[in-house]
């Protein structure tokens, strides 16, 4: 069990990220289920760097551009590529047309501003929080993830084959949601235990987190009536940055 346990792990890293992962005959059907942990690992090496950075002296603009670049690096723009799709398909008029133009490999107009509002979104927003950064960035990345989850358990699937038609069979239940929930509400916790003071913005990183992650969802299945791997990469991308955004205000 915990050999399995260890392969699904290392086949969610594989998947979802660009970290190296010993060659191994991996099982990428249940990869769905550990998303959220991945969120945290990535988030956690994106808050490794920046508290590099900012031993170097490095200015806050400029470490929070190198954090949101290394980002996109860590995941091989896989969400993001997913988010510029899904917008070339919002972009088209007919409904019937929408799924073959965010299939098409080539990037249109909508999809490149999506992407350039994401990447501004996150900079400016991390910019402006100068405080509790890699903690932050973490439950950006849980977040979003979860969000993944919710959408692949509340909606059904658009097409037949594609890179997220294994995710439908992976996410069974609501409860198959609990324990990304768990883990992203205590790591919410933390901000507590480190400074009293912190309740506030500890709640605000918990219920905004989750909310944002369920109704972006929500409003892609009402757009498109389901979902799809490139939805799935717009849900996290859309989460991450919405949720640092909120965070401003605390």
């Amino acid at each position: 069990m915990i050999l399995k346990l260890g392969l699904d792990f290392l086949a969610a890293i594989a998947f979802y990220t660009c970290l190296p992962i010993p060659k191994l005959n991996l099982d990428f059907q249940r990869v769905a289920c550990l998303v959220p942990l991945v969120g945290l690992i990535v988030g956690g090496i994106l808050g490794l760097l920046d508290l590099g950075l900012f031993l170097l002296g490095v200015p806050i603009l400029t470490r929070s551009a190198v954090v949101v670049v290394s980002w996109m690096a860590l995941t091989g723009g896989l969400h993001l590529d997913g988010a510029m799709d899904t917008a070339d398909g919002l972009a088209v008029q007919d409904p019937q047309r929408r799924l073959q133009v965010m299939a098409d490999s080539v990037t249109g107009a909508f999809g490149a501003m999506v992407a350039i509002a994401i990447l501004i979104l996150k900079i400016s927003a991390l910019t402006d929080l100068d405080t509790y950064r890699p903690l932050i960035l973490m439950a950006a990345c849980g977040w979003g993830r979860w969000g993944q989850q919710v959408a692949i358990a509340c909606y059904p699937y658009l097409k037949p084959t594609g890179k997220g038609a294994f995710h439908k069979a992976a996410i069974r239940s609501y409860w198959d949601l609990l324990p990304g929930l768990l883990l992203l509400l205590g790591l919410s916790g933390v901000q507590i235990l480190l400074n009293r003071d912190r309740i506030v913005a500890s709640l605000a990183m918990a219920l905004g987190g989750s909310a944002i992650a369920i109704v972006t969802g929500a409003w892609l299945n009402y757009k498109l009536g389901g979902h799809t791997g490139d939805t799935y990469g717009a849900v996290v991308e859309w989460t991450e940055a919405l949720f640092l955004c909120l965070l401003t205000a605390f």
